[in-house]
C-alpha cells in the first residue's frame, strides 16, 4: 500500500483524468502529489474567502447556513462550528460501504476538482486527501443515501468525517475509527474553516468514482464478448462471413467496425471453419452469432461516450459557490451556481445500463443455443454426454437468465426520477448515484453471463475434437480447462463459473 512503484505520481492539477489514471490509483495505488501552480491558485483561492470573512459580506456557505436554510446568517464565531456540523448531519449514508477502490478514487476526485482553484479551501485540507490516498487511509462511506444534487451529498460527509478525525476508516485493511486510522498513518485531523466543508460535500465525485471503474471493467468486457461469442460460433461450427469488412465499411459505425475486426482475428486460421466450408446446408447464422459486431459494436460507442462524460466530470469544479478571479487583477467574483447536479452522468449512466443489459441479453441466446439439443449443431444435450442421468449446464443457462432479469430490472432509469429535499428548495435532483449503483450490479452480472458463456462454449469446443479452434479460442479454452475441468457427469457449477470470472477479472484474456 505505501509503495507506488506502480508508476511515478501522477499529478494533480484540476485537469480532467482518463480513466486509465483514475484506476491507476484506486485500484493499483498508484500515488498522487499536487502541482505547485495548482496549490499556488488554491492559496489564492483562499485569500477570496478570507477578505469576504474580514469585511462582512454575507456569501452562501460562507457564512449562512444551507439549502432552505440559507437565509440565515451565522456568526463569525460560529463558522467552524457551521462546518463541522455541516459535515455530521449530511452523514447519512446507509448500506454496504463502497470498496476500498471506490473510496481512493473518490479522494483522488475530490482532491482534483479542489485544485481547480474555484473552491476557497485551504491548500492543507487538498494536501490532506491526498496525503490519506498516498498512505491508504480508506474512509467507510456507506453507498446509499445520495440524490446525486447538490451532489453526493452523505457519501462525501462521510468521508469528511475522516478529515475532521471522526467517522471509521480502513487503514492496512483493518476497519477502525477514522482518528485511529489517521493516526496509525501518521496523520492529523484538520478543523474545517469557513467554506470548507461545503467544499467537501457539494459535488458529483461518489457518482464519478463508483461510475468511472464501472465503466473500464464494462469496457473490458466489452471485447471479452467478441471472444466469448467466438467461441461460442467455434463450438456452433457457424461462420465468420458475417465478420467481412466489407460489410461493416458500408454500415461505419467505429464500434462495429472494431468488433468486426476483432471477431475475425479471434477466429483466423480455424481447422472447425474450414471442415464445414463446403456442403454447409446453414445460409446464415442466427442473430445472436450474426450480428455480433453490430450488438457489441454499439455497446462499445456507448461505453466510449460515457466514458467521455466522466472524464470531462473528473476535472469540473462541481461546489457551490465558486470563485472566479480574473488574471487582469479585477476584483474577485463568488457566483452560486449548479455544477453539483449529477444530470450529464445519471443520463450517461442510463444510457450504458441499457447497452450493457442488451449485450448480457445477447450473450445469454448464445448459452441457449450452446445447451438446446434443437439447436446446437449435434452437441449433446446441455453440453453433458449422458444427459438424462446428467442435468449438464442446464441450470447454469437458468442462472444467466436469472442474472439477465436482474440486468433488465435495473435497466430502468433512475435519471427520469426526482424527489425535491431540502424544504422544496432543491427540487430538482439527478439520482446520479442510483444510477452508478445498478450499472455497477449490471456489469457484475454481465460479467458471469459471459463467464457461462465461456465455460458452455469450452465444453462445447471439446466436443469438436480432434478438430481444432482458432489459435486465440484454443488458448482462451486451454486458460479455462486449467481451472474448471471437462464435465463428464454432474457436478457443482457454482465455482466453475466463479472460476471463470476470476480469469476474466484478472485480464487473463
Amino acid at each position: 500500500m505505501h509503495s507506488s512503484s506502480i508508476a511515478a505520481p501522477i499529478q494533480i492539477d484540476g485537469r480532467p483524468l482518463t480513466l486509465a489514471e483514475i484506476e491507476s490509483v484506486s485500484a493499483h495505488q498508484r500515488h498522487a502529489v499536487i502541482t505547485p501552480e495548482a496549490l499556488t491558485r488554491v492559496a489564492q483561492s483562499r485569500q477570496v474567502i478570507e477578505q469576504i470573512l474580514e469585511t462582512g459580506q454575507t456569501v452562501y456557505g460562507v457564512n449562512t447556513g444551507f439549502g432552505k436554510l440559507a437565509d440565515v446568517n451565522i456568526p463569525a464565531d460560529r463558522l467552524a462550528q457551521l462546518q463541522t456540523n455541516l459535515v455530521r448531519s449530511h452523514a447519512c449514508g446507509l448500506g454496504d460501504p463502497l470498496s476500498d477502490s471506490e473510496s481512493r478514487a473518490m479522494l483522488l476526485l475530490r482532491a482534483n476538482v479542489l485544485a481547480k482553484g474555484h473552491s476557497g479551501v485551504r491548500p492543507e485540507l487538498v494536501q490532506l486527501l491526498i496525503a490519506m490516498l498516498n498512505n491508504g487511509v480508506h474512509p467507510i462511506i456507506p453507498a446509499k443515501g445520495s440524490v446525486g444534487a447538490s451532489g453526493d451529498l452523505a457519501p462525501l460527509a462521510h468521508l469528511a468525517l475522516v478529515v475532521i478525525g471522526e467517522g471509521e476508516a480502513v487503514y492496512q485493511g483493518q476497519r477502525q475509527p477514522g482518528p485511529e486510522a489517521l493516526a496509525a498513518a501518521g496523520l492529523s485531523p484538520l478543523q474545517l474553516a469557513a467554506k470548507e466543508g461545503l467544499a467537501l460535500l457539494n459535488g458529483t465525485q461518489a457518482m464519478t468514482a463508483v461510475g468511472a471503474l464501472t465503466i473500464n471493467h464494462a469496457r473490458r468486457l466489452a471485447h471479452i464478448a467478441d471472444l466469448a461469442g467466438a467461441m461460442s460460433l467455434e463450438a456452433l461450427m457457424g461462420t465468420p462471413v458475417a465478420f467481412d469488412p466489407r460489410i461493416h465499411q458500408a454500415r461505419p459505425h467505429p464500434g462495429q467496425i472494431a468488433s468486426a475486426a476483432n471477431l475475425s482475428a479471434i477466429l483466423a486460421d480455424s481447422e472447425i471453419r474450414q471442415s464445414h466450408i463446403a456442403n454447409d446446408p446453414r445460409v446464415q447464422d442466427a442473430y445472436c452469432l450474426r450480428c455480433m459486431p453490430q450488438v457489441h459494436g454499439a455497446v462499445r460507442g456507448v461505453l466510449d461516450h460515457v466514458a467521455q462524460i466522466l472524464e470531462t466530470e473528473s476535472g469540473s469544479a462541481t461546489d457551490n459557490p465558486l470563485i472566479f478571479q480574473s488574471e487582469q487583477g479585477t476584483e474577485a467574483q463568488v457566483l452560486s451556481g449548479g455544477n453539483f447536479h449529477g444530470a450529464p452522468l445519471s443520463y450517461a449512466f442510463d444510457y450504458a445500463a441499457i447497452a450493457l443489459t442488451d449485450l448480457a441479453s445477447i450473450s445469454e441466446r448464445r448459452i441457449d443455443r450452446l445447451i438446446n439439443p434443437d439447436i446446437n449443431e449435434g452437441l449433446p444435450a446441455f453440453l453433458c454426454a449422458d444427459a438424462g442421468l446428467s442435468s449438464g449446464y442446464m441450470i447454469a443457462h437458468v442462472t444467466a437468465a436469472a442474472l439477465l432479469n436482474e440486468c433488465k430490472v435495473l435497466a430502468h432509469p433512475s435519471s427520469t426520477d426526482s424527489v425535491p429535499t431540502s424544504g422544496g428548495k432543491e427540487d430538482h435532483v439527478s439520482m446520479g448515484m442510483t444510477g452508478a449503483l445498478k450499472l455497477r450490479q449490471i456489469t457484475s452480472n454481465l460479467e458471469h453471463i459471459l463467464a457461462i458463456e465461456m465455460m458452455c462454449a469450452t465444453q462445447g469446443l471439446d466436443y469438436r475434437l480432434p478438430l481444432k479452434p482458432s489459435k486465440t479460442v484454443a488458448e482462451a479454452h486451454a486458460q479455462i480447462r486449467a481451472v474448471v475441468p471437462h464435465l463428464d457427469e454432474d457436478r457443482i457449477p457454482a465455482p466453475d463459473i466463479e472460476a471463470v470470472a476470476a480469469l476474466i477479472r484478472s485480464g487473463a484474456f
